[in-house]
């Protein structure tokens, strides 16, 4: 039996073979929460919002700054900067194809993309906001958005944190990668991949990646959204890489629920799109993506990989960039006469 973590409580679950999550493609329909369907007016609102650093305390700082949808969905550095030139401790994880998780954050602490989209905005290192209500009041001083948010949600309606969310959830989930070339390999084009490449797949399947990095994403099996997939890391602690990568510094999950159980345990990253977002792992401590692969098969299968291994591993994982939709920026709606921010 192998021991799937879900909410923080260890759940026995029977071992998840190699080949009954990996070879699935990318679905084409995101999962969307009744109480928020998709509508063109909300993801124009929503994709606004997201681009306007106007949202955070000194007008610096968007939801794109650090989830750069131009690119990988990250921003490439080992920690983000916020307001005023902070850092967090964690490496932001891409946005694209994050609407396929079901729990967000390195953590899980949020059960959605609408819940993880309150927390950046009061964040004191990342958007630095003072609270919600002060974050919409900005948002009511912008004329142009009063018929935006009426668009999306209805005539006359309030300007909520709620709906503020809502509509950026809206456009995230538009942010998905299908079409890669393992995608086309599996679903019937055997010239999508090289030998190389599917010697690498067949390797990562054999030493036991897709034991985590199963189902679509290659981020565990789909779940119920809050229900969230998590792995202990390292699971083989005291190898050349705790020290060289700060690997155990971090407590994880355990951050949040403060349970014993949770020490270390980390919401297993989607591997689509791997080869644009390094630096990689938690803390963005390792640089290149063959190095994180070595890194991964000691501490977490405690296993040396050879230089062959590792090179046939990087290939396959290059084949898992998808077909990016073309991200346009919005015109952000103006304002006459007045700065919003000190």
């Amino acid at each position: 039996m192998k021991k799937l973590v879900l909410l923080g409580l260890l759940v026995s679950a029977p071992f998840v073979s190699s080949t009954s999550f990996a070879q699935q493609a990318l679905p084409k329909e995101v999962p969307t929460p009744a109480d928020n369907p998709i509508t063109e007016e909300k993801i124009l609102l929503g994709k606004t919002l997201y681009f306007d650093p106007r949202l955070s305390k000194d007008g610096s700082i968007s939801c794109n700054s650090c989830h750069n949808v131009m690119a990988g969905g990250d921003d490439n550095r080992a920690f983000s900067s916020g307001v005023g030139g902070k850092f967090g401790g964690r490496s932001s994880p891409t946005v694209w194809n994050s609407a396929f998780l079901s729990v967000q954050f390195w953590d899980g602490r949020a059960a959605s993309l609408e819940e993880q989209a309150k927390g950046p905005l009061t964040n004191p290192v990342e958007m630095a906001m003072d609270n919600h209500q002060v974050v919409v009041e900005r948002i009511k001083k912008i004329p142009g958005y009063k018929p935006m948010f009426d668009n999306a949600f209805g005539k006359n309606t309030k300007i909520t944190i709620d709906h503020v969310v809502k509509a950026i959830a809206t456009y995230e989930r538009t942010l998905i990668t299908p079409n890669s070339r393992f995608d086309k390999f599996i679903e019937g084009d055997k010239k999508a991949l090289t030998a190389t490449e599917i010697k690498g797949f067949e390797t990562m399947k054999s030493v036991g990646c897709f034991s985590c990095h199963s189902g679509p994403n290659f981020a565990g099996p789909q779940l119920p959204i809050g229900i969230g997939f998590y792995q202990k890391f390292p699971v083989y602690p005291g190898s050349v890489f705790d020290a060289k990568y700060k690997l155990t510094e971090d407590k994880g999950r355990h951050d949040v629920t403060q349970e014993e159980a949770d020490l270390h345990m980390y919401r297993v990253p989607t591997l689509r799109n791997i080869a644009l977002t390094a630096p990689y792992l938690h803390n963005g401590s390792v640089k290149s993506l063959d190095e994180a692969v070595r890194v991964m098969a000691k501490t977490q299968l405690n296993k040396d990989l050879k230089a062959a291994d590792v090179k046939n591993i990087v290939a396959f994982l290059k084949t898992l960039t998808g077909e990016f939709p073309k991200q346009t920026a919005p015109t952000l709606p103006a304002t006459e006469g007045i700065s919003l921010v000190d």
